[in-house]
């Protein structure tokens, strides 16, 4: 089948030919329509063990049931299905490929009738981080939140999220965003390439305290993290998702993603009631993978990019 894969050691991602997969006791195995680009795949590019080649990247997935392993199982074949390929051994059966195989108790779920299946394939990883981040206890309800890195895809279904449970938005964004950042429910958005003084001053107009709350999703470095810390008030809190330690006095958390099929189904739901926007950025053919990692690596993204199959 043909898959965009890793076949040495920080090798590029690049086209490759594998054998199809076949499913495993409890797995289903998924024909791929669509595959949604995730930071984590090119960040999982960089570290592929030795021994583990060739390498078949992708996280998040949407297509329809092919065949179903031994043992019980809630799907049936033709199923149409989206949901993240994460489980062991990583790399076997990753997203960007023709088919994919995943445990049926794995984070995945049926997509809603009428539902576009490239919709769907955007939801997994993004739409989860932004879901869980607001279901802890770091950013409640009726308070004010500064996103950083509000554009790409969690900070897009974060902002939607976080404005419709009574959350004011501040969307930090690299660019010219206000029209698109104020249709997804942001109170106020703050273009960051002027320099950090111009998100200060809009912040300090609004909130002269600081901001209840901040989700850090861009920050990779303690510097950086801390220069956006400063502008939450005494006894706020602040989220990274980069893993990145806040400076003293700083009540932070470290988030890290636990997807289930759950809270897919909870995300798709929403999606398919309208009261969800997956803001898709770009659709292409795998082929166009290799590329498309790299311009996310250089950052700036708005929305998502998937892949069809």
């Amino acid at each position: 089948m043909r898959a965009i894969a890793v076949s040495a050691f920080r090798a590029e991602p690049c086209p490759v030919e594998v054998p199809k997969p076949d499913p495993g006791a409890g797995e289903v195995r998924v024909k791929v329509e669509y595959a949604a680009l995730n930071p984590l795949d090119w960040q999982t590019a960089d570290c592929v063990p030795d021994g583990a080649f060739p390498f078949v990247l992708g996280t998040d997935f949407a297509g329809r049931v092919d065949m179903i392993g031994s043992g019980d199982n809630r799907f049936r074949v033709g199923d149409p299905v989206f949901g993240r390929a994460t489980a062991p051994p990583l790399g076997r059966c990753g997203a960007y490929g023709e088919y994919v195989c995943v445990p049926q108790d794995s984070p995945i779920a049926l997509v809603p009738r009428d539902m576009p299946l490239q919709l769907a394939a955007a939801l997994p990883s993004a739409g989860t981080t932004a879901a869980q981040i607001l279901s802890s206890t770091a950013v409640r309800s009726g308070l004010s939140l500064l996103v950083v890195g509000a554009t790409g895809g969690v900070g897009s279904f974060l902002t939607q999220l976080a404005s419709a449970r009574g959350t004011a938005v501040v969307a930090a964004v690299r660019g010219d965003e206000k029209r698109r950042m104020g249709a997804l429910g942001a109170t106020a958005t703050v273009d960051t390439t002027t320099g950090p003084e111009a998100l200060e001053a809009a912040v300090r107009d609004l909130y002269p305290d600081g901001v209840d709350a901040l989700v850090d999703l861009v920050s990779a470095d303690t510097a950086s993290f801390a220069a956006y810390t400063a502008l939450v008030r005494d006894g706020g809190v602040a989220v990274t998702t980069r893993g990145v330690a806040a400076p003293p006095g700083i009540a932070w958390a470290d988030f890290r993603l636990a997807p289930t099929a759950g809270v897919l189904e909870e995300l798709a739901s929403a999606v398919a009631r309208g009261e969800l926007e997956v803001p898709i950025d770009m659709e292409l053919p795998l082929e166009k993978a290799p590329q498309a990692l790299a311009q996310n690596r250089a950052g700036g993204a708005r929305g998502k990019t998937v892949f069809v199959i």
